[in-house]
């Protein structure tokens, strides 16, 4: 079931010369019996070479010409293989970003990511929510030269009366048919039914590329109308490509994360999972409902999630039993192949070489992004790093936040909004978490290129600026404060950080001083739910040395995914945006250093943690902060040995 022999052959020689041995199902299959290897890549984000742009360095983590060479093993290893990508593989780096801002694409113009996917012979892929961060007409163009179909269901063009009566944006779902060689080496007919799925909420998260040209419907709802039609020509099997996380068990309306209650679905026999950049089977997911964290099921069904960027191959197996005509599921086994290791003394060893055909697919677009993330725009004369951007009032984020509010009081001029107070909110992108522990932002003192810039800034966001009351700044920061555990007054040494809230949720707000008293549990859970009312985490609240008048108005400037409610933040849900600007927050930040010339980051610490005499807490960070420590502003940081899996612990005395 591999596209042709050459390919398989050049990904069997990648795989390394060791003897291939034959995966138990393809061994002992019977003569009605098939074994069929499914494998997902997920999450890709442009990372085609082994290279991290912003670093400007190669690395072993990253990369889909890695995981290509676990790619020809699995085809090597079974009698019947498809390879299918779950989406998100348009954006993500700064190559991503070279395509869409300096070269463009035309008619005709084969994407980078797109010409290492024919290469590697997908047989189909989905699209993540990333895959609108451009616009229509650029997705459009870039999937033009796939040579492989690209489903999804639940984006739609024009609604109907129900989803089998939409006119979708692309494809909704595919059937595939294939040639399946049984147990005793006969070849048979079998139709492979594939059909995918995005998050609703890319509504709200690209608004100005979506608001009135497409729409989206539910996930589980989507599924449960075209499933059965799917049935109804022909389909043996039916796979899931769902872009979407494993949640909650429970289904909801337009749930972001749905691949628990998908799996449900009756007629789905195996589902492909991505979005959360997690890996599934693991650990991660040992408490979720109707899930099998070992043995990699949902609701009794195969699984999988293969990491990110390339980092881990995601392989079911099916054995598959012919009965009454069609082809049947009789069992699974799931696992993912990891491209790298972490070793104890925190180096990473490579468990896989590049394939050579894939890297040769891109090394135009390669050099030519290199030659586009070395330009320099300024200089800075501080260093800029985010090791403590989540625990201390931080310059990587403050530049974010000068550049913005600059920005936001030129486009304010002449406007009715003119003269109204401008506050500035932005978080951290790169604060390790599940990036790991090289994942911060780290800009030495001198030049500052475009690759900076997108090290300060990860993500292509535009520019935005919404309206709010002083109670709703309030909000805005308790909504953040929740990336803090509840620390007991008086008792040493308790973890600061919710590893579940995300960085990117973590707004500092500029303009505005106060403090955060971690005594107060959180009023906002993770999801953004108010779970404690009358919660007051934010004290000391203040703009211009007076107290905050809760009634008072204030523009915030933002980015287009907070101000379309990306994080359920008080008085950020797209109702309140009085700004929508032409240019990225990466535009805006280039813009400003080069009219400044040199900038001069300093942290202001317009925010602290509020007092807790003899309490102290403990937060993990990349090993490099030991040199930045001391030089942290408005709190005390010491060294406290080793975190896990390669960061380093840090202790504040509160």
């Amino acid at each position: 079931m591999t596209s042709s022999f050459s390919r398989r052959e050049f990904l069997g020689a990648a795989a390394g010369a060791g003897l291939i041995v034959l995966h138990p199902f393809s061994a002992r299959a019977a003569a009605n019996q098939a074994h069929l290897r499914v494998m997902e890549t997920t999450d890709l984000h442009v990372h085609v070479f082994p290279y991290d742009y912003y670093s400007d360095r190669p690395v072993d983590t990253v990369g889909l010409a890695r995981t290509a060479a676990h790619i020809g093993a699995v085809r090597a290893e079974a009698t019947n293989s498809m390879l299918v990508d779950n989406g998100d593989f348009l954006q993500g780096n700064p190559m991503g970003d070279y395509i869409a801002y300096e070269r463009g694409m035309k008619d005709g113009d084969l994407h980078p990511v797109i010409a290492a996917m024919n290469t590697l012979g997908f047989d189909a892929s989905t699209l993540g929510n990333h895959e609108f961060n451009y616009g229509l007409d650029f997705l459009s163009k870039s999937l033009a030269l796939a040579n492989f179909p690209v489903v999804s269901s639940n984006v739609v063009k024009e609604m109907g009366a129900g989803p089998r009566d939409d006119t979708t944006l692309i494809p909704p779902y595919v059937i595939l048919d294939r040639e399946l060689t049984d147990g005793a080496g006969n070849t048979h007919q079998i139709k492979v039914g594939l059909i995918g799925f995005v998050p609703p909420q890319i509504m709200n998260w690209d608004r100005r590329h979506l608001e009135g040209n497409v729409n989206t419907r539910d996930i589980v709802e989507t599924a449960k109308a075209y499933v059965p039609e799917m049935k109804e020509k022909g389909a043996d099997i039916i796979i899931a490509l769902s872009h979407s996380g494993i949640g909650s068990a429970e289904h909801s309306d337009g749930m972001e994360n749905a691949s628990v209650p998908l799996a449900a679905v009756d007629g789905i026999d195996a589902l492909m999972t991505g979005h959360s950049h997690l890996v599934f089977p693991s650990p991660t997911y040992a408490d979720y409902a109707a899930v099998d964290a070992d043995k990699g099921l949902i609701h009794g069904k195969p699984a999988v999630m293969g990491g990110y960027w390339g980092s881990h191959l995601g392989v079911i197996d099916l054995m598959l039993e012919q009965s009454g005509g069609t082809w049947q599921v009789v069992t699974s086994a799931v696992e993912t192949r990891p491209i790298y290791k972490r070793n104890e003394d925190r180096s990473i060893t490579a468990l896989v070489e590049s394939v050579p055909m894939v890297l040769s697919a891109v090394t135009q677009e390669h050099d030519e992004t290199l030659s586009y993330v070395r330009r320099a725009v300024g200089k800075t004369d501080a260093p800029l790093h985010s090791y403590f951007a989540l625990v201390a009032d931080d310059p990587s984020v403050q530049i974010v936040s000068i550049a913005q509010e600059w920005y936001v009081a030129q486009m304010l001029e002449g406007t009715e909004y003119e003269g109204l107070p401008i506050l500035s909110a932005a978080a951290p992108f790169k604060a390790g978490g599940r990036g790991g522990p090289d994942y911060y932002t780290d800009v030495a003192v001198g030049d500052v290129a475009i690759k900076n810039v997108a090290d300060l800034y990860l993500y292509p966001n535009t520019a935005r600026a919404v309206l709010v009351s002083g109670q709703q700044v309030k909000d805005w920061l308790e909504r953040s404060a929740g990336i803090f555990n509840q620390i007991e007054p008086g008792k040493p040494d308790q973890v600061l950080l919710n590893p579940s809230f995300p960085s990117y949720n973590f707004d500092v707000i500029d303009g505005v001083e106060y403090q955060i008293d971690l005594s107060q549990p959180s009023k906002f859970d993770t999801d953004g739910a108010v779970i404690n009312p009358g919660a007051n985490r934010i004290v000391n609240l203040s703009y211009n040395g007076a107290p905050l008048d809760m009634a008072a108005k204030f523009v915030i400037a933002t980015n287009n995914y907070r101000a379309g409610g990306g994080g359920k933040f008080p008085g950020a849900d797209g109702s309140t945006t009085i700004l929508t600007a032409p240019d990225t927050n990466r535009d805006v930040i280039v813009r400003y250093i080069v009219e400044q010339g040199t900038i001069s980051p300093s942290a202001d610490a317009n925010w602290t943690f509020a007092a807790m005499p003899g309490t102290s807490v403990l937060f993990d960070t990349g090993p490099k902060a030991a040199a930045y420590a001391d030089k942290v502003q408005g709190v005390k940081i010491a060294p406290a040995g080793d975190g896990p899996d390669g960061f380093a612990r840090f202790r504040i005395e509160l």
